[in-house]
């Protein structure tokens, strides 16, 4: 089985930062895509930036050069700077991981975190 647990999402005022956590728990063999996504009331879930595991970036017009993600191999986590935040930010922020699992459900596998809100004040 593989687990993500996600941190760091708040209340913030705008033009603030914010920086969410994914980690990946588990029989992980490898993972290959790592993405953060964002869903607000209302609205269909983005993709907000992603990430492959040769370190390229892709990001959502709406956040380019105010969103940073990063990942760390070796502890399995993905990061989400969130600088200069505006009131439309606000949403719940999912992780969602590409990964190879070597117990349970052995192979590729999507996972999606459990989300964490970010509410960004006027």
């Amino acid at each position: 089985q593989v687990q993500l647990v996600e941190s760091g999402g708040g209340l913030v005022q705008a033009g603030g930062s914010l920086r969410l956590s994914c980690v990946a728990s588990g029989s992980i063999v490898s993972i290959n895509f790592m993405g953060w996504y964002r869903q607000a009331p209302g609205k269909q879930r983005e993709l907000v930036a992603d990430i492959t595991s040769g370190g390229s970036s892709n990001y959502a017009d709406s956040v380019k050069g105010r969103f940073t993600i990063s990942r760390d191999n070796a502890k399995n986590t993905v990061y989400l700077q969130m600088n200069s935040l505006k009131p439309e930010d606000t949403a719940v922020y999912y992780c969602k991981l590409g990964l190879v699992s070597g117990g349970g459900v052995i192979g590729y596998l999507e996972v999606w975190g459990q989300g964490t809100l970010v509410t960004v004040s006027s």
